[in-house]
């Protein structure tokens, strides 16, 4: 698989992108997009672009805030509703005369979702992995505790302290805490080196913390010996923090045909989001994996990977 690496402007914003496509003088190739989450780069879809490289033109694009892509100070770029428009902008201007299927996974599917809610004119099928539906994940924080738990480690990253955490021993708050896989040998040697560069780029781990520090459903912080372990009991930003009561569940609905992909082993997100999700998400295709960690698309690639094909096709 040949890569290229490109590079676009969106409304002053320079996006890293990466494409693989085999060149046809007949119809041109369907595009699919592939976003990624926290703390992964372009990189993470890596099995996916050559799997689907030689029937598809393939894109995956480094997040704003993320590795060789431009990383804006402004700390209101990284709201919700702005990262929604801009990558909306993004799409259009990849593909501007055909949607396209957007693949998703944590971050990236927290931006996927409302993004087919508001701009389904840009997308044909949406593919979801491990990133739960604003309006369940928000219901789950506001109603279920283990939900606020898992979403604790929120805290740390926001901290006054969240980037010397995060940077600390060379990344092992990332390594260790974060890219925790339920398959041994998917996080490799090699493989953590290569995402050791990628958080070396120069403020990268401050735009990757952009996307928490503006996150609309945070709450007020529930207190467990591990995570103040880990935290060694820093302070959080108390503007970010919210009562449950204050917590409005957005009615984000889509009605354009969607797999969801999940592994139940998800230390971010309980299972309990995916009840009630065809209330969202009137053409919805389920498909759980019950070993498997948030890391689907590194421990099951193969399987992942005949899913989506079985889908789109």
């Amino acid at each position: 698989m040949k890569l290229t690496h490109q590079n676009i402007v969106v409304d002053n914003v320079n996006i890293h992108y990466v494409e693989s496509a085999k060149k046809t003088t007949q119809k041109p190739m369907q595009t699919l997009i592939f976003l990624h989450g926290f703390p992964e780069y372009w990189g993470s879809w890596k099995q996916q672009l050559n799997y689907f490289s030689d029937s598809y033109r393939v894109i995956a694009p480094d997040l704003p805030g993320y590795n060789q892509s431009d990383k804006p100070s402004e700390a209101g770029f990284y709201a919700v509703p702005n990262l929604i428009a801009f990558m909306a902008k993004f799409i259009a201007a990849i593909s501007p005369t055909q949607p396209v299927i957007l693949v998703a996974h944590d971050w990236g599917g927290a931006i996927a979702w409302p993004l087919a809610a508001f701009h389904p004119q840009l997308i044909s099928k949406l593919i979801i992995l491990n990133a739960a539906h604003p309006s369940t994940f928000t219901r789950e924080m506001i109603n279920n505790p283990i939900q606020r738990q898992k979403s604790a480690y929120i805290h740390q990253l926001i901290s006054p302290c969240g980037e010397s955490l995060v940077e600390k021993d060379d990344f092992n708050y990332l390594t260790e805490h974060i890219m925790v896989s339920t398959k041994e040998g998917v996080f490799t040697d090699e493989v953590r080196a290569q995402y050791r560069q990628v958080w070396r780029q120069d403020g990268a781990i401050n735009g990757m913390l952009q996307y928490y520090r503006a996150m609309p459903q945070l709450a007020a912080h529930e207190p467990d010996d591990e995570s103040e372990n880990l935290s060694n009991k820093q302070p959080v930003h108390s503007a970010q923090i919210k009562n449950t009561a204050e917590i409005k569940i957005p009615n984000i609905r889509i009605n354009i045909p969607t797999l969801v992909l999940w592994g139940e082993q998800d230390l971010a997100f309980v299972n309990d989001n995916l009840n009630d999700l065809n209330r969202y998400v009137a053409n919805c295709t389920l498909i759980r994996f019950p070993n498997t960690s948030h890391w689907l698309h590194h421990e099951r690639p193969d399987e992942v990977n005949r899913a989506i094909a079985e889908f789109i096709n």
